[in-house]
């Protein structure tokens, strides 16, 4: 059984989630986890300047998702998508991609599988529920099964610190300059929705 990590990362939070959903799912018996990042479309001396290009050498060795991913998505029994919030909705670069997969919605290729997703934002309230709940509109469109973070993760009720994590799905809170890094709780509710998702995406498959 194969789950995807589909995600944009700027500066690396992201990055350190979906790491951590992927071994969350890799958990699972008999599940194979792949992580892609999307195209990024912000011109390079963008990214130099902002401090991002220098950043994102720590992950280029997770290939980049082309465009048409039709066999790649379509033969994976879940996707976890990663996008940071950018006011309240998800990134361009996702939006981009997902744009781009009309086929596979015409083709029905995503139908039943399992669709979650995992985001990121400067503040505590940034944003991340927005981001995700609209995020599953598209999802739901391509007749995806969503799955988000239970309450059995107890890690979301925590009021001792501030922490990101809701029952729509694991995030983390950046700082404004990207200087807070995911913390040891969020980084376990990434964990913890990773192996939930491979454990649902195994009792569809099973039916």
């Amino acid at each position: 059984m194969k789950i995807l990590l589909i995600y944009y990362s700027m500066f690396g939070h992201l990055h350190r989630m979906m790491e951590a959903a992927a071994e969350g799912a890799a958990e699972v018996e008999g599940v194979v986890t792949e992580m892609r990042r999307v195209p990024e479309t912000l011109p390079e001396d963008v990214l130099d300047e902002i401090g991002a290009l220098e950043a994102q050498k720590q992950f280029t060795h997770v290939e980049v998702c082309e465009i048409p991913m039709v066999e790649m998505m379509t033969a994976a029994d879940a996707i976890i998508f990663g996008s940071p919030t950018r006011f309240g909705n998800m990134c361009a670069q996702m939006r981009q991609f997902l744009d781009a997969t009309s086929g596979i919605w015409q083709a029905g290729g995503l139908v039943g599988k399992v669709g979650s997703v995992i985001t990121s934002s400067a503040t505590q309230h940034g944003g991340q529920e927005s981001t995700i709940l609209s995020f599953h509109t598209t999802l739901l469109h391509q007749g995806m099964v969503l799955v988000g973070l239970p309450y059995t993760f107890q890690g979301q009720t925590r009021i001792d610190e501030i922490t990101g994590c809701s029952p729509y799905g694991a995030s983390t809170i950046t700082g404004s300059k990207g200087e807070r890094w995911p913390s040891p709780n969020e980084l376990e509710g990434a964990f913890y929705q990773g192996r939930h998702v491979a454990e649902i995406a195994r009792k569809l498959s099973a039916k």
